[in-house]
This record gives structure tokens, C-alpha cells and sequence, in this order.
């Protein structure tokens, strides 16, 4: 909202008044909440391992796959061509949301793959069927909570290389030298 605001003041004061609008301006991006930037380096999860993670999860069509930090968009993109599940894929980093963007074009899944640019721990993942990540696991760790209170009962998490703690995953996997783990939202007491 506060960009939107930003533009409107300096594209209503035109060239004579662009002056007496820059402290207008100054004040509305100073309100602005500060952006975080992304907890972790982008590296693409290799295809092998996004097989297994799939495999784990038992992904079909009727799925609704997130990625949370979706970087290239390669999970989505890839549960849309080959299931014809839908795909979200959240990332902070408008870099890597270019580069998905790009991607979903290309690859032509564009009706079945959207992308959030944003804060994972802050977006609203309530639809997912299945949750992918590829973070640390002091991420893992600290989005935990929200996993549990935002997703459904029976939503399946797969992690590539990093667990959750002391949650112990129903199931694990080794694809080459790294691992995958699998964990099921448990019902609600």
C-alpha cells in the first residue's frame, strides 16, 4: 500500500512540483514495515530428490502442493506436469519469484501454479495438501508451530536434507548423500 502511496504523490506532483513532493513521499515510505530478506541461499533441489519427496508424500492430482521457498519454481512446476496436482510457491525473494515466473510460462502450467511473493512464516498455507521445503532446521524448528496450527489434519511435510527436531518424521528416505523426510499433521486433540 505505502508503494502505491509513494507513486501516486510523486506522479501527481509532475515535474514543476516534484519538490514539494518528495517530503510527502519521504514520510509515507518511512511507515513502510522494513522487508526481511530471505533466511537462506537459494539452491535448487536437485530432480532425484524431488522424486523421492514426491514419492514420500504419495503426490496426486487432487493435490495442492506448497513450496515454501519455492526458489526456480521447479517443485511446482514439476507436481503440475506430472500429476496435474496445483502448485503454490512462496519465496521472499523477488529474484527468485522472477525466475519462477518465468519458469511457469515456460514450462506452460500457468492455470495450475501461482506464485506468493512473501514471508513464509507469515503467508497463509491453509489450503495445502503437502508442504515442501528445503530451509535449515532451526527454520524447520521455528515454522513447526505454524504448520501444525494452520494446516490440515493428514497434510503431508516433506523436508529435503534438514528434520524438524525433535519431531521424529513417519518416514525417511536417502537419494545419493542427503536425506528426505516425511511427517503427517496429526489430528486435532
Amino acid at each position: 500500500m505505502q508503494r502505491r502511496q509513494f507513486l501516486a504523490v510523486l506522479a501527481g506532483a509532475g515535474a514543476a512540483g516534484l519538490a514539494q513532493a518528495v517530503e510527502p513521499a519521504r514520510q509515507i515510505l518511512a511507515q513502510a514495515p522494513a522487508r526481511r530478506g530471505p533466511d537462506v541461499i537459494f539452491v535448487p533441489t536437485p530432480n532425484d530428490v524431488v522424486d523421492k519427496m514426491f514419492e514420500l508424500a504419495q503426490v496426486g492430482a487432487r493435490d495442492v502442493v506448497y513450496d515454501l521457498g519455492c526458489g526456480d519454481g521447479r517443485i511446482v512446476i514439476s507436481a503440475a506436469q506430472r500429476f496435474g496436482a496445483r502448485g503454490v510457491g512462496i519465496d521472499i525473494d523477488p529474484q527468485r519469484i522472477a525466475e519462477a515466473t518465468a519458469n511457469i510460462k515456460n514450462a506452460g502450467v500457468g492455470d495450475k501454479v501461482r506464485l506468493i511473493e512473501g514471508d513464509l512464516f507469515e503467508a497463509d498455507i491453509s489450503e495445502a495438501t503437502v508442504v515442501t521445503l528445503y530451509l535449515l532446521t532451526r527454520l524447520n524448528v521455528k515454522l513447526r508451530p505454524k504448520l501444525l496450527k494452520d494446516l490440515k489434519p493428514g497434510t503431508r511435510v516433506v523436508s529435503h536434507a534438514f528434520d524438524m527436531g525433535d519431531w521424529a518424521p513417519e518416514k525417511k528416505a536417502v537419494v545419493g548423500a542427503t536425506s528426505v523426510y516425511l511427517w503427517r499433521i496429526p489430528g486435532r486433540a
